[in-house]
């Protein structure tokens, strides 16, 4: 029970840790003893990925991935480490202070981290508008879909809880609806054919939809200098939490 679980909504989010044997289903084993599991997109999908995580041995949970930026202050690609999690009804859960402290230390190094509140919602918030509100009456600083459904089973089971997080579409930027047709509740990879099919009944998005793959593509980087760090190694996790992880 000391080795580290990480959820992953999407495939392609959990490339930068390694291959995923098989997506959606049981937790793959990393070469360093690390769980992970893509676990599908959305909360309902996420906490059952956080179980079978906990079943399969975890000591301790990571929500791992992209999200929105909230703060009109972050730029895509910025790491967002945050000290709590809220759901859309204002319930706060907290993230372990003395690992995200460690894992901060050690990614400052090569990229640095943001903290402050993760929002995590039912539905992408799409639109320059719903970000501006929901970080004017939450406070938290980006947005994603998974964390909180990870924190809620962490904190049932008493065992540590962690996100890590790129920013892709920054507070600024309107996710355009084509690539909002990429992916729904529960999928674990992005559907190409509907956001081709979106995409010929509306081919004035496609410079938005550039954007944001170019951005898509520095947040990636961004994940991947976390995992060159060796900042979420498990061998670090079970130091940690020897000596002071609840």
């Amino acid at each position: 029970m000391n080795e580290l679980g990480i959820v992953a909504a999407l495939v392609a989010e959990s490339r930068p840790l390694g291959p995923v044997s098989r997506p959606g289903a049981q937790p793959t084993t990393l070469a360093d003893g690390t769980l992970l599991i893509v676990s599908g997109v959305g909360p309902v999908a996420a906490a059952t990925g956080a179980r079978r995580l906990l079943e399969a041995g975890a000591g301790a949970l990571l929500s791992w991935g992209l999200a929105g930026g909230l703060d009109p202050s972050l730029e895509a690609g910025a790491l967002v480490l945050p000290l709590e999690v809220i759901s859309p009804e204002g319930h706060v859960l907290l993230a372990s202070a003395i690992w995200r402290e460690r894992v901060s230390g050690i990614v400052a190094a090569r990229h640095p981290a943001y903290s402050g509140r993760l929002l995590s919602c039912r539905e992408p918030l799409g639109s320059a508008a719903a970000k501006a509100l929901a970080f004017r009456q939450t406070g938290a600083v980006a947005v994603d879909m998974e964390s909180f459904a990870v924190a809620e089973v962490a904190a049932a089971e008493r065992v540590p809880f962690l996100s890590v997080r790129a920013i892709v579409d920054t507070a600024h930027d309107a996710v355009p609806e084509v690539a909002l047709s990429a992916t729904r509740a529960g999928e674990v990879g992005l559907a190409m054919g509907r956001v081709l099919a979106a995409l010929a009944r509306s081919p004035g998005q496609l410079p938005a939809l550039i954007r944001l793959a170019r951005r898509y593509r520095t947040a990636t980087r961004a994940l991947s200098s976390v995992v060159e760090s060796g900042a979420l190694a498990s061998p670090l996790l079970r130091e940690v939490a020897g000596s002071a992880l609840p």
